[in-house]
């Protein structure tokens, strides 16, 4: 269970509880981005709740997500898998030539998922468009969590998208399904077939 900003904002630690006392997995999606040392505090804040998973962008830089990596390796056998964010979904060519960053959405994807890599982290979350490019590059232990998944791609503030089976076939780990499904009238009834269309 994904759990992001909002719900943490929302809900808090207490929340993040809840819905592990169910047993299930949870995601904590909150993209650390700050100073080494912060990112370290705030990841050994999480520990407690202990996340399946959590995120940090790699546009922080290696002395950060390294600190990211030693802060989670303090909860031994159950530490979460720390993942690093490289190229938001919404973001597009346009976007990175403003904010930088050259090559477009892949070239920025490969670089930061290399420094991620070499960082020590377990993974990155990219696109379905970058994600065969990635775990050609990088293999199959190198984790690849993957966003912008529409069954119809229909246009949104996401602008990378792919199909469910898309994104698996390109090599994707976990798929990350949002709005189709929490936007839907009958939000079980969509996710059950999206499930079956994998099946």
């Amino acid at each position: 269970m994904k759990l992001g900003k909002e719900f943490f904002t929302g809900c808090g630690p207490e929340g993040v509880r809840a819905v592990a006392q169910h047993g299930t997995p949870v995601f904590l999606d909150l993209k650390f981005h700050d100073i080494p040392n912060t990112v370290a505090g705030a990841v050994r804040s999480t520990l407690p709740l202990r996340p399946f998973m959590l995120t940090v962008h790699a546009l922080g830089g290696a002395a950060m997500m390294r600190a990211a990596a030693t802060a989670a390796r303090e909860a031994g056998a159950e530490r979460p898998l720390v993942i690093a964010v490289t190229v938001l979904t919404s973001l597009g060519d346009v976007d990175l030539t403003a904010l930088g960053l050259i090559g477009g959405p892949a070239g920025a994807a490969r670089r930061l998922a290399a420094l991620a890599r070499e960082s020590g982290l377990d993974g990155v979350v990219c696109s379905p468009l970058e994600a065969a490019d990635l775990r050609l590059r990088f293999g199959a232990d190198f984790r690849l969590v993957v966003p912008g998944i529409r069954p119809t791609l229909t246009a949104d503030d996401q602008q990378r998208v792919q199909t469910p089976r898309g994104a698996l076939a390109s090599g994707a780990d976990w798929l990350v399904i949002g709005r189709p499904i929490t936007g839907a009238p009958d939000p079980v009834a969509a996710a059950r077939s999206i499930a079956a269309s994998l099946g």
